[in-house]
């Protein structure tokens, strides 16, 4: 269990220092992601990174495994 804490805690840490460019890759504004944007509130939900996040993540997780 300490592992997979430990390999999550440093997978955040990657993934902080990568974020700004990640969001100038223009990662999180792809077509299919919802936008919302009213008088001082804002909705975004992500579907089309979050399934190539989750698609990219399955592909390196039965890598792993092999």
């Amino acid at each position: 269990m300490s592992r997979i804490l430990i390999g999550i805690g440093i997978a955040f840490v990657i993934l902080g220092l990568l974020w700004p460019w990640l969001q100038k890759a223009g990662l999180f504004r792809l077509p299919g992601d919802i936008v919302i944007e009213r008088d001082q509130f804002r909705f975004y939900l992500p579907i089309t990174s979050t399934i190539i996040i989750s698609l990219v993540l399955s592909l390196l997780f039965w890598l792993f495994r092999r």
